[in-house]
């Protein structure tokens, strides 16, 4: 059965002064997906999640999330939208406690203390939560992280390197919960790394990005058939280093 798509994004650009970071790319992300998207250092990846969350405006181009043009229903999109990455900061001054109650109010959780515990329990987080965001280890801050994207149980999730920062255990263990999450809830995710082995587990398709444009697009073992390579690390390498 046919089911439309959470995400359509059609001819999408975004040029900065004179450099094309995003350039014309399309593509779509189906319910309970998970969307790899891949690239070498300025492929454009970034840019591409800031356009979806509406923090960078495009120069050119469509997207709708839930059927929705986003620019014209920024607000409603983003109650069911959420967003990790492992380079953003929370307040540091504030506990881990009180920066999560803080964010479930934004969200309009209902009974946060409680979401907030089951969510510190399914990421082993519960020793920080009165400590202050400063003290923690950059490991700690990454769950931390993945635990506010998760507060108000989003239908979509992007995640911008989410593992990049942990020890394989609890990487493992971050993997294994998405996946789990992603069943249970029917939740749709858009996940960039630059770990070859964790794409080729997470993701039903990937986006190959390089210089801003989409390259290849497919099953993780059709991109690396595509480029003849040995693995998808192969692949990447081959990509990173042509001229």
């Amino acid at each position: 059965m046919q089911t439309n798509p959470v995400v359509e994004v059609k001819n999408l650009t975004k040029i900065f002064n004179s450099l094309k970071a995003v350039d014309n790319i399309s593509f779509e992300m189906h319910p309970g997906e998970i969307l790899g998207l891949l690239g070498p250092n300025g492929a454009g990846k970034t840019t591409t999640l800031q356009m979806l969350l509406a923090l960078t405006i495009p120069t050119s181009g469509e997207i709708k999330i839930f059927g929705l043009d986003l620019e014209q229903n920024r607000e409603k999109i983003l109650h069911d939208v959420n967003f990790s990455s492992s380079y953003v900061a929370m307040p540091y001054s504030l506990t881990v406690m009180e920066n999560l109650m803080v964010f479930a109010r934004l969200y309009g959780v209902h009974n946060p203390q409680t979401r907030i515990a089951q969510l510190l329990n399914d990421f082993e987080a519960e020793d920080v939560k009165d400590k202050a965001v400063r003290s923690l280890s950059s490991g700690q801050i990454t769950r931390v992280c993945l635990i506010k994207a998760l507060l108000n149980d989003p239908k979509i999730l992007f995640l911008d390197e989410p593992t990049a920062s942990l020890d394989p255990d609890i990487a493992d263990k971050t993997r294994r919960l998405l996946k789990k999450v992603k069943e249970e809830k029917g939740m749709s995710i858009l996940y960039t790394s630059h770990n070859m082995r964790e794409m080729e587990e997470m993701s039903d398709r990937i986006i190959f990005l390089d210089k801003g444009t989409i390259i290849a697009m497919g099953r993780p073992e059709e991109v690396q058939a595509h480029f003849k390579g040995e693995s998808l690390e192969d692949v990447f390498l081959k990509i990173a280093r042509r001229e």
